[in-house]
């Protein structure tokens, strides 16, 4: 008997290894399924609420998905707007910035480098006549860039058409998904398996509540900062910034970025370009060892250290996608190593029943 539940045992960790193998392996193909999964179980407690207001399952789910859909389309009138209005300014403000360049640029090129410069349009078109073969060379890479960037587009706008339609079958048959994974687990560990699932949905609900708090609080910080500094658009890219910080350093860079674009096109010195830096550095120190250790790591059991290394160490095997599943993962292994914990303290090895404590 001893001998069948060793090897039971050893049957169950050989396929869960060869799952996370497969998973790895899999990983740019599953990232559509997967991505879905993670959505349709943070939305499925909404459908649940509309089911029970005697709607039905399907309207429900189509309710949630349109819902979501109109959270997306939101946040791209928030920064499409945003991103036209620069550009114009960016035009506008051209000749100005020649000028400028002309007046505080060259002249530190010419003293510290020793190169002469003057940017202007018919010297821009001089340049570009002289270094017409250097500029083939570079337009060459740049079109084998587009083409490989060209494919990734298409991968991506792929991942985004295929996430939805998936999402949409989840929810509607989530039950009977989680019915047949429930028949599916041997009877001896059903009780057991059913507990420690409990267990991972109680702390995956934690962190999802504490990443909520997160954003919230990122969105206010940053949009406040950046009216105090000064910077146009600040509350749009506040919110921006708050909003997309669920994808690590997606929302980060983002705003970082824009908020640089509309500090360096006002042409008011170094002053708003600074106050920028000042402000998204804080605002990352804040993130990075207050927020998201306290109020994601300390609600699902992690160290703060130990929720910088996981987002360092996922990022590092599975790559962005890796750094996205860091903290949820985590939080579900780390029930895994408890339950382990506990069989490890409760056996003979720790106890020390086989023999007599050492002389």
């Amino acid at each position: 008997m001893t001998s069948d539940h060793r090897l039971q045992t050893a049957f169950w960790i050989g396929l869960g290894l060869f799952a996370l193998w497969l998973l790895y392996l899999l990983g740019p193909i599953l990232t559509p399924f997967l991505l879905a999964g993670i959505l349709a179980y943070v939305s499925n407690p909404l459908v649940d609420r509309l089911q029970k207001l005697r709607l039905p399952r399907i309207l429900a789910v189509l309710v949630v998905l349109l819902l979501i859909m109109a959270v997306l389309v939101g946040l791209a009138l928030i920064i499409l707007p945003l991103l036209m209005e620069e550009a114009g300014v960016l035009l506008a403000r051209l000749p100005e910035a020649l000028v400028l360049t002309n007046e505080k640029l060259t002249p530190w090129l010419r003293t510290n480098l020793g190169l002469k410069l003057h940017f202007d349009p018919g010297s821009l078109k001089k340049l570009v006549a002289e270094n017409v073969a250097s500029l083939q060379t570079v337009i060459q890479h740049l079109y084998q860039s587009l083409k490989i960037g060209g494919v990734a587009l298409i991968g991506l706008l792929a991942n985004l058409l295929l996430t939805p339609v998936v999402m949409f079958y989840l929810l509607l048959d989530w039950h009977a998904l989680l019915a047949r994974l429930d028949k599916g687990i041997p009877r001896a560990w059903h009780a057991k398996a059913v507990a420690v699932a409990r267990d991972v949905d109680g702390v995956l609900s934690q962190f999802l509540r504490g990443q909520v708090l997160v954003m919230l609080t990122l969105a206010v910080y940053y949009s406040v900062a950046l009216s105090i500094a000064g910077l146009p658009s600040a509350i749009a890219i506040g919110l921006l910034t708050g909003f997309l910080i669920f994808v690590p350093y997606l929302g980060f860079a983002t705003g970082f970025a824009l908020a640089l674009l509309v500090a360096a096109l006002q042409f008011d010195g170094f002053g708003p370009v600074v106050a920028v830096l000042v402000v998204f550095g804080i605002g990352q120190l804040l993130e990075s060892f207050l927020l998201t250790p306290f109020l994601v790591g300390e609600r699902i059991g992690l160290h703060p250290l130990a929720v910088i290394f996981a987002l360092m160490a996922f990022g590092q095997l599975f790559g962005f996608f890796g750094v996205l599943l860091a903290l949820p993962a985590s939080a579900a292994l780390l029930v895994g190593l408890r339950e382990l914990k506990a069989v490890y303290v409760a056996s003979h090895v720790y106890q020390g029943r086989s023999g007599g404590p050492p002389a």
